[in-house]
């Protein structure tokens, strides 16, 4: 989907020179150019928009008025654009992203824009890792489903009945005190490194692994279980006995044949969700939220 942008500069000149920057952007569509306060709120007030660039000063209404009138927690992610840097301090106190000055330069925008996007990504993995919790927990039957929120909250350190099995859980969900941030990759008489973080997903092939890793794919070996013991646990769980997801990349869970399912990932590659882990894996996300 792509970043549903909106501009709100009483200045013509600044609001194209914005256009022109998203144009270079392919994700992000502008779909509100707004030239004072009112027009920026009822922009808002139509929801769907995903990032705001506010001007300070504007007819009728300032930024900051279209914020409080808004709302500060109801507010899209949003860059402050004015002229004039002694109201930095007072964008940050109501959550904006950034602060950008006129004229606004490529090379600025652009950090601004990566800060947004990150920002964005963040938000968008917190809401699909609880709406796969909320699907995990349909698919649980409800003495497991109740089990695995004591897990969860065990993991988290709050208070929950101390059963033999959220017990267990829980120690498994905090891992090693140890992980592997990178991994050693050997090939053609070669020696690097890949980052974990980078990695989609983990795959056994006998002694060996293959490492996904967006549209490449490297070979350790190494068996699945002594890589998985060896990554953050925060970040990487099991789902199959031959599969290991970067919780970060999954989009959702699709229904499957027997009542199985299907983890998607962001990336469109389907794999399969084993019923040995499905509440291993509710545990992590929930433990997560």
């Amino acid at each position: 989907m792509p970043i549903q942008v909106a501009i709100a500069d009483d200045e013509p000149l600044a609001r194209r020179r914005l256009v022109r920057f998203l144009k270079d952007v392919p994700d992000a569509e502008v779909v509100a150019e707004c030239g004072d306060g009112p027009e920026a709120l009822a922009a808002l007030a139509k929801g769907g928009i995903d990032l705001i660039f506010l001007d300070v000063q504007m007819p009728g209404m300032d930024g900051f008025e279209v914020v409080a009138t808004h709302g500060v927690d109801r507010m899209p992610a949003t860059v402050f654009v004015t002229a004039y840097d002694e109201h930095a301090i007072r964008a940050f106190d109501v959550h904006a992203l950034d602060y950008l000055l006129k004229p606004v330069t490529a090379d600025r925008f652009d950090r601004a824009f990566k800060r947004v996007r990150e920002h964005l990504d963040r938000v968008a993995s917190v809401e699909t890792r609880k709406r796969l919790v909320a699907m995990l927990s349909q698919v649980l039957d409800p003495e497991s489903a109740q089990a695995a929120q004591a897990m969860a909250a065990a993991a988290n350190g709050q208070p929950a009945p101390a059963t033999a099995a959220s017990t267990n859980a829980a120690a498994a969900a905090a891992g090693p005190g140890h992980t592997a941030a990178r991994i050693v990759v050997r090939h053609d008489g070669r020696v690097y490194f890949v980052r974990t973080a980078d990695v989609d997903w983990f795959e056994a092939d006998g002694n060996y692994v293959k490492v996904h890793a967006g549209k490449q794919v490297h070979v350790i070996r190494e068996t699945i279980g002594a890589l998985e013991s060896q990554l953050d646990r925060n970040q990487f769980a099991r789902i199959h006995r031959s599969t290991v997801v970067n919780l970060d990349r999954i989009q959702e869970l699709q229904p499957w044949f027997a009542g199985d399912y299907v983890v998607l990932l962001r990336d469109g590659t389907k794999l399969k969700l084993s019923r040995t882990y499905r509440e291993q894996l509710q545990v992590r996300l929930q433990a997560l939220r």
